[in-house]
């Protein structure tokens, strides 16, 4: 399968699922999505449980490769969250709806899948979520700010930052040190917020 088929078939697929759920997401759909006959996509994938299982495994080695990219050693969060982000964001341009694929299979309760997706994905979610967030120098935010909320706001910002730049025009062709620079005024906004004085 040529890369461009497969990266169509691929987020055509992730779309419908996102939408829909396992259970009940149409092939009809991912094939008028993805621009390919359905015995094309048959071709490659003997069902739509193939298919589902095959992006599970795509996205959980997207995951990883972030993950891997985390500077451990990087104890300001927001330093630390830069330099992940812009992997993050490459990934992204490839396949926009990823994470958000990731996300609804840690949700998935069909019977069907369940067991499958859970062998695959582990608790990778919950251990990303940890790692991102290990080893953080907590004494840098001000007092009585409440480090788990702080961090929600922070990941919803990142979240919708990350939105905003793939619904951009040409957002394929952005350069990452641009989009950098522009994440970087509003972590600023962020740190004046949440950072003592001089952090």
């Amino acid at each position: 399968m040529n890369a461009e088929k497969q990266e169509r078939i691929i987020n055509g697929a992730m779309k419908e699922f996102v939408l829909r759920g396992f259970e009940k997401a149409s092939t009809n759909e991912i094939v008028k999505e993805a621009q390919i006959s359905k015995g094309s996509l048959f071709h490659y994938f003997n069902n739509k449980k193939d298919l589902y299982l095959f992006l599970i495994e795509d996205a959980k080695k997207a995951a990883d490769m972030v993950l891997g990219k985390i500077n451990m050693d990087e104890r300001d969060i927001f330093k630390r969250l830069s330099g992940t982000g812009l992997v993050k964001l490459d990934i992204q341009k490839r396949y926009p709806l990823l994470f958000d694929f990731l996300r609804s299979v840690a949700v998935e309760d069909s019977k069907e899948v369940k067991v499958d997706t859970q062998q695959i994905l582990g608790s990778i979610l919950q251990e990303g979520f940890s790692k991102i967030y290990e080893n953080i120098d907590w004494s840098k935010f001000k007092e009585g700010t409440d480090p788990e909320k702080a961090l929600h706001i922070l990941n919803w910002t990142m979240t919708g930052f990350a939105e905003m730049q793939m619904s951009k025009a040409g957002a394929l062709d952005r350069d990452g040190a641009v989009i950098l620079k522009e994440w970087e005024s509003y972590s600023e906004l962020l740190k004046q917020a949440f950072y003592k004085e001089g952090e």
